[in-house]
């Protein structure tokens, strides 16, 4: 079986080729790849080369595929498995196998299994570590979100709070309780208020901060506060430029939030969480820093008499992804507003190495068409000029300007193949 696919020879030494895959041994699968979603870490490792500590230092003359938030179906299947997995059978994948302990992972580490491939060879320890998922939905796209979605879900699950006497962390956010969601407009912070609002253990209070008002006005048209209310949960958006603490504050009666989500990593805003929480309540710093000394203060009086303390997480585990997956096939949660770019394979070395500096949210590609990387703001305007893009923008507005599954539909079926 032939496959083209995008693999990292060393420090931005990203390459699209075609070549041969071995034939499947009797604990692997053959699988087609349709999306992968472009992740940041994918430009870090990009960047890093051999240095990454998920990439083998042989990669000059054993490149890995890179890509690990994607989705499929599978093909064919090895004896060992063919008892739980079928061809024709759609499929995602939890990357971070921590197989024996390892760091191994696809889209990191492998020269056969990555999202940015057209097909790959899964491993036998992808299966062993419970890490090829199921997957139901009508589209292709949101099985990619799964990867992203989880490090939001498992956000939620890792922030932890006390009772006095005990010694016992109750693990997850405060049920009824006030959460704040700073610098959450972007695309991240969409998917953790869309998940605040639909989980099963909701806040009362949900208040969400940025700086811009044009972002703040977007996500109140995607997830408006009407939706949070049918669901009984109070949502607030408020632009909390040149604005001090108290505009936050006064939305809980001076008590303070339980859960502070910060969604990026900007000094004032980290201590702006630590200074809005509650008695024992929990900051959770989601965004992750590229500069390895970045620091913010915290206050340690609140630390020791009112319990204070922090959380984090780097990405969710595979109960957190199935979790995604089964809400978003149950049409609980819709993280396609994530997505701001769509593109196809070819467009993936430039999007990779470019990430930092593309504005928007995530870069969806489909990795058998041809496709420069496009912007969903961008399909009206070029479809002045062609008509997949005409057809792609009015789909698209049908569904207030989101991507969605008759979107992929009709790219699959109409742009040219790879």
């Amino acid at each position: 079986m032939k496959t083209k696919a995008v693999r990292l020879y060393g420090k931005e030494d990203l390459r699209l080729e075609e070549f041969d895959l071995p034939e499947i041994k009797d604990d692997e699968i053959l699988a087609h790849i349709i999306s992968d979603s472009v992740c940041m870490s994918t430009f870090k490792a990009a960047e890093q080369g051999a240095d990454h500590k998920r990439v083998p230092n042989d990669i000059a003359e054993n490149p890995i595929i890179v890509g690990h938030e994607f989705c499929g179906e599978i093909v064919q299947v090895g004896a060992k498995w063919a008892h739980q997995f079928k061809a024709g059978q759609k499929f995602s994948i939890q990357p971070a196998l921590n197989y024996k302990g390892s760091l191994e992972a696809p889209g990191y580490s492998y020269r056969y299994i990555g999202g940015d491939a057209t097909y790959v060879v899964i491993p036998n320890e992808v299966m062993e570590m419970n890490c090829l998922l199921n997957y139901e939905g009508d589209a292709f796209f949101y099985g990619s979100l799964a990867e992203p979605m989880s490090c939001i879900v498992g956000g939620y699950h890792a922030n932890y709070h006390t009772t006095g006497g005990s010694y016992v962390h109750d693990m997850g956010i405060v049920e009824g309780g006030n959460l704040a969601i700073l610098a959450g407009a972007g695309p991240m912070g969409l998917g953790a208020i869309d998940y605040a609002i639909h989980c099963d253990r909701k806040p009362a209070l949900v208040v969400v901060t940025d700086v811009d008002d044009a972002r703040l006005a977007r996500a109140a048209e995607i997830l408006p506060v009407e939706e949070a209310a049918k669901n009984g949960v109070k949502l607030v958006y408020i632009n909390t430029r040149d604005k001090d603490d108290s505009c936050l504050m006064d939305l809980t009666d001076g008590k303070g939030f339980n859960d502070v989500y910060v969604y990026a990593p900007v000094k004032p805003v980290v201590e702006q969480g630590d200074r809005i929480l509650a008695k024992d309540g929990c900051l959770n710093f989601f965004a992750g820093p590229v500069d390895n000394k970045f620091s913010a203060m915290f206050n340690f009086y609140n630390v020791h008499y009112n319990a204070t303390h922090l959380a984090a997480n780097s990405g969710g585990n595979t109960d957190d992804m199935i979790e995604s997956l089964q809400m978003m096939e149950k049409g609980l949660i819709n993280p396609a507003a994530m997505i701001t770019h769509i593109g196809g394979l070819n467009a993936v070395i430039d999007t990779v190495l470019n990430l930092p500096n593309i504005k928007g949210g995530k870069k969806l590609i489909y990795t058998n068409i041809d496709l420069p990387l496009t912007a969903i703001d961008d399909f009206e305007a070029l479809g002045a000029d062609n008509e997949m893009f005409k057809e792609l923008a009015t789909i698209c507005k049908k569904h207030n300007g989101l991507w969605n599954a008759e979107a992929e539909k009709y790219l699959l079926a109409n742009a040219k193949a790879i």
